[in-house]
């Protein structure tokens, strides 16, 4: 059985230019790497601002290909660290076709692979539709020196077939960099409630998949001046679930932090054998799945 390792999650908030919050970024994948982290995770589209929080055709100035710039940056601080990076970034894929995607790179600074993200949202803040393509490549996970590792982002967070999948393709973790936050004029009635629903379902698919769950998320506000539209309080909170749901380590809501978990194949192995939700599926029955609602 392979080996444990050990995830860091940079939970952080962009600086004023690209290549500011890429010096930061490789910064803080050299700090998780000296504390022992193996696989290091990124927040979503962690180099830019959260250009998603209204329309704008000037955004679309910020998207690259991959390889790319974030991807050339992030290559050279996962081989300097010595360590694989997940690192989210807007994709450019030609002229009016962009993705929010990521890349998976390895600690010889190689590229192991691309995901892009399968559901986008459309809500106030989060026009994403009016920017992303939906994902191309399906659902996947990543075989890298360390460890079997799926990779998911945001949205997919609330759609248990996207888990279950991902966790059907061999993954030992699930890896869900996010951008998700409280409008501030609906903190105080329901911010609680939000914040607390994304970490359960999280933990859910944890359980129901017996396996790990690690989001990681940007914290700070974003908005209240030029740029971008509505404000968005990002709720910080990232965390790593054990695949029986429990929180194994867990950031705060305001800071920029580091935090680190140790994935355990064995403990996946030992929570499948009790209770081997995988085992029982009724894949001759889930054809209606593949339906919308009330057909």
């Amino acid at each position: 059985m392979a080996a444990p390792f050990r995830l860091g999650l940079i939970q952080m908030a962009p600086e004023k230019t690209v290549a500011d919050s890429l010096e930061k970024a490789a910064a803080r994948v050299a700090e998780a790497g000296r504390a022992g982290a193996n696989v290091v995770c990124l927040p979503e589209l962690f180099a830019t601002p959260y250009f998603c929080r209204n329309q704008d055709h000037a955004a679309f100035d910020l998207a690259e290909p991959i390889p790319g710039p974030t991807t050339r940056a992030m290559a050279d601080a996962a081989k300097k660290a010595g360590v694989v990076v997940v690192a989210p970034l807007f994709e450019r894929r030609g002229p009016g076709c962009h993705q929010n995607s990521l890349a998976v790179l390895g600690p010889e600074g190689e590229h192991i692979g691309v995901y892009r993200k399968m559901h986008i949202p459309h809500d106030p803040g989060f026009e994403e539709k009016f920017y992303f393509a939906p994902g191309d490549l399906g659902f996947k996970a990543f075989d890298t020196p360390f460890g079997r590792v799926g990779t998911l982002i945001c949205w997919d967070q609330w759609f248990p077939e996207a888990a279950r999948a991902t966790a059907l393709r061999g993954a030992l973790v699930l890896c869900y960099p996010t951008a998700i936050g409280w409008h501030p004029s609906e903190k105080a009635e329901y911010g609680e409630g939000q914040r607390d629903a994304w970490i359960t379902v999280q933990r859910g698919h944890a359980i129901a998949n017996g396996i790990y769950v690690a989001a990681v998320n940007r914290v700070g506000i974003e908005g209240g001046g030029a740029g971008y539209g509505e404000t968005l309080e990002f709720w910080g909170s990232s965390f790593v679930a054990d695949p029986s749901g429990r929180i194994v380590a867990q950031a705060g809501v305001a800071e920029e932090e580091i935090i680190t978990a140790v994935i355990d194949p064995q403990v996946v192995e030992t929570q499948r054998r009790h209770w081997p939700f995988l085992r029982d599926r009724r894949i001759d029955a889930y054809g209606d799945l593949c339906r919308l609602y009330g057909e």
